[in-house]
């Protein structure tokens, strides 16, 4: 076996961790598969507003996603494809 010495696997972490967490797994692999607004997330959760709030800033300052602004609401989408790798191995 041979480890890479040259190869940096901070980015890989950092994401891991960001998705360790149940709530946010479950949002970015809802967000793989349709974007949509924060409210349609947190009924479908049956958690609060303000969690889930919490949980979507977080993905978002890490760049797992992005929110779009349409009209009134911010629709949030998976915009990294590590992500969306990582999601569907899960599958």
């Amino acid at each position: 076996m041979e480890f890479s010495k040259s190869r940096v696997y901070d980015e890989e972490a950092e994401i891991l961790k960001v998705l360790g967490h149940p709530i946010r797994l479950k949002i970015a692999a809802g967000l793989c598969a349709e974007a949509c607004p924060v409210k349609i997330i947190w009924e479908c959760l049956g958690l609060p507003q303000s969690t889930v709030s919490q949980h979507l800033a977080v993905l978002k300052n890490k760049g797992v996603i992005v929110g779009k602004r349409e009209g009134t609401e911010v629709h949030y989408s998976v915009n990294n494809p590590m992500v969306m790798k990582i999601i569907a191995s899960l599958g």
